[in-house]
């Protein structure tokens, strides 16, 4: 029997005041609660990125600095990625943009999918990161999790929410379980056709 997919889930936000960390734990539950894939759960705090600087994406020419190849190591360990995406004036982070182009070559031809929050439930933000994974020639998947605002304010603790993502869990389950399922389908099949 193959063995199951490493997915990663990684926190796009790295600002102290960041909300991500409580979906993130949310969805890290939802993923280590199946038994199709094992999830490791990756903040970009622990890299201390620079902005990306070389001389071209490393898939045409390896990458000088040092926090840039234990990053692209990280991602290469993985069969797969859930994102938390923020939705920052209708995009993603900057420090999720500048994570993913430090990496090329490890994205290659594996399956994406995400917990997206903010404004109409950070789809803005989503689909401009399913645009740029499609230039990294990930898969993004059809399903993803949204967390609009009204959800949104009832959970977040500094907008005088609870902080307890169980008060919207039924509204997320039904697409948390579509996306990791999407997720786990494409894993196999991509890491299986990669092989």
């Amino acid at each position: 029997m193959a063995s199951k997919p490493k997915i990663a889930l990684i926190i796009g936000s790295t600002r102290k005041t960041r909300f991500a960390d409580i979906p993130a734990q949310w969805m890290l539950k939802q993923a280590q609660a199946r038994e199709d894939m094992t999830v490791e759960l990756v903040d970009l705090r622990d890299f201390d990125l620079p902005l990306f600087d070389e001389m071209a994406s490393n898939l045409w020419m390896p990458s000088s600095d040092p926090k840039a190849v234990a990053w692209q190591n990280k991602m290469a360990e993985f069969d797969g990625y859930i994102f938390v995406v923020a939705e920052y004036n209708r995009s993603i982070t900057g420090a999720l943009k500048n994570a993913l182009d430090q990496s090329y070559k490890e994205w290659n031809r594996k399956p994406m999918t995400a917990i997206a929050y903010g404004a109409a439930g950070g789809t803005r933000a989503l689909e401009h990161l399913r645009t740029i994974a499609v230039e990294l020639q990930m898969v993004p998947t059809r399903n993803a999790v949204h967390l609009g605002m009204g959800d949104f304010f009832k959970v977040h603790p500094g907008l005088g929410g609870s902080g307890n993502m169980a008060e919207v869990e039924a509204n997320l389950l039904p697409s948390a379980k579509a996306s990791l399922d999407d997720l786990v389908w494409w894993a196999n099949a991509t890491k299986a056709a990669r092989g």
